[in-house]
């Protein structure tokens, strides 16, 4: 009647723990043990070169080509989780994880109202209405889908872009 709307309350869904299994969680892999480690895995911009090429080596693994495809939401998981906690950590903004259809429910921006169904968790910026879908975008970049060439890039895009 009188266009109240009420705002339905966001659910956190903190990916911290998803991204440090980057380094917690290593294959005995040599590549994989030299490389995947917290001291290279900082959270810093340069770290996304390693993350980038460890996705090159799971895209050309010859031994095992099926290991992307066979983990493909763990993978997914832990990278968008490393990745977007490198956006947050680089952002001087509100932005937090929180379930995506829970940022769905309560935006009024149409343009939130897009996402990608599949995206479980996404960051949002309850201050600017703003969502950033890190998940989404690892995916697309694994299925060799994204308009970015690589992680860092995309990284770049949201620090420098917003």
């Amino acid at each position: 009647m009188f266009g109240f709307v009420k705002k339905q309350k966001l659910v956190k869904d903190d990916l911290k723990g998803r991204a440090r299994l980057m380094y917690e969680d290593v294959s005995k892999d040599p590549w994989d043990q030299e490389n995947l480690t917290k001291r290279n895995l900082d959270y810093s911009l340069e770290s996304l070169r390693i993350v980038d090429a460890y996705i090159m080596r799971l895209k050309n693994r010859e031994y095992d080509s099926d290991l992307l495809y066979d983990h493909f939401q763990n993978f997914v998981s832990r990278i968008g989780a490393y990745t977007g906690e490198v956006i947050k950590r680089r952002l001087d903004r509100d932005f937090q994880w929180y379930e995506a259809q829970s940022v769905i429910r309560h935006t009024s921006n149409h343009a939130v109202k897009g996402l990608e169904r599949e995206s479980e968790t996404v960051l949002y910026s309850k201050a600017m209405d703003e969502v950033i879908s890190p998940l989404s975008t690892v995916s697309q970049f694994l299925k060799g889908d994204s308009y970015y060439k690589s992680l860092l890039a995309f990284v770049e895009d949201m620090v420098n872009g917003r």
